[in-house]
């Protein structure tokens, strides 16, 4: 294996030098430093993790909590794995890696991990519930990020999408598409982006000029089976809605089957609107007009927020991130011309 000695000979540079483009790399001029690292990957030198640990006084170690308990459905969502591949890649160009600490029910639980594992700071994943050990770690000394959640503490901040214009993009399209009774499968109330999705149906609606009906908004979960159960209820209504803003693209899809097995058609007679824009929602049939989130912005977001804490004084908090959402239009809404009232 080559040593750092190899390298620096072969770059004709000090070791010192070597040590800084591993270890803190602004401080070389970009063309030394691209030089050392092609040299390095072609004769295959790794750093020491533990010579640079002692060097900058770092783990370059995050840790990531979420709860993961099987008998949850959270880790299985696939916004949040495509949120996680974007944290992990935004991390990993910085040096930095990845670390999942397990839950627990005790309260100091998340604290302790994060000081035995020597982490430099700490990712958390909204579960919608308050949980004693998060608002601890919040309120220690260590840097911390959530997502899709804010907190509080003295090296803390957040980034979230901005859920309640993208709820208003979706009932407007709506509208645009001669829409009238526009109905909404929400997200758990604990929640924020449950929350701040239907207050933006809400505002939408009242913008319009058309009637907040509290029939018309059905709690569902986030996912496949609260979405299908949600737009039974709706279509059990005396006087149905002609289309629906989902408050994520699971809890649409489940939607989308529940018109269809009631013997209706997506969308001439009920039109479907998600949020998120997952993968899914470009293969299902017909596909899935959504508000898009900006997922891999969730990564760098945090990953910058979360190393800017790292590398800065103590007092140092970044302001909140709250990241754009945008329309993806595909065949659940009708393009064709609708007779308004």
């Amino acid at each position: 294996m080559a040593t750092i000695r190899d390298l620096a000979r072969q770059c004709g540079v000090s070791v010192a030098t070597i040590s800084r483009v591993f270890n803190n790399p602004e401080v070389v001029n970009a063309e030394t430093r691209d030089n050392v690292l092609r040299v390095a990957a072609r004769i295959g030198y790794q750093p020491n993790e533990s010579a640079r640990t002692l060097a900058t006084k770092k783990s370059y170690m995050v840790g990531l909590i979420w709860d993961t308990d099987h008998r949850r459905p959270g880790w299985r969502h696939p916004f949040f794995q495509e949120i996680i591949i974007g944290l992990k890649t935004a991390l990993s160009e910085r040096g930095y890696h990845l670390l999942m600490l397990a839950t627990s029910d005790d309260e100091g639980s998340h604290f302790r991990a994060a000081k035995r594992h020597n982490l430099d700071g700490v990712v958390f994943i909204d579960n919608g519930t308050q949980d004693p050990a998060l608002t601890q770690l919040a309120e220690s000394d260590v840097p911390c990020v959530s997502l899709d959640r804010p907190i509080t503490g003295p090296r803390t901040t957040y980034v979230i999408s901005d859920n309640a214009g993208g709820a208003r993009i979706a009932v407007n399209h709506l509208y645009e598409q001669g829409r009238r009774s526009i109905a909404t499968i929400a997200g758990p109330g604990r929640t924020r982006p449950g929350i701040e999705r239907l207050d933006g149906y809400r505002d939408a609606l009242a913008a319009l000029g058309l009637p907040a009906r509290d029939d018309h908004v059905a709690e569902g979960d986030f996912y496949l089976a609260g979405g299908h159960a949600a737009m039974r209820r709706l279509l059990a209504l005396d006087e149905r809605p002609d289309a629906v803003f989902a408050a994520g693209d699971e809890m649409a899809i489940g939607a989308i089957r529940a018109i269809t097995e009631a013997g209706l058609k997506v969308p001439e007679d009920i039109a479907v609107v998600g949020f998120d824009d997952i993968e899914l929602a470009a293969l299902v049939q017909p596909g899935l007009t959504t508000v898009a989130q900006d997922k891999g912005g969730f990564g760098t977001a945090a990953a910058t927020a979360l190393i800017a804490m790292i590398d800065t004084p103590a007092t140092m908090s970044p302001p909140p991130s709250v990241l754009p959402t945008s329309l993806v239009v595909r065949g659940t809404t009708s393009t064709l011309p609708r007779t308004s009232p």
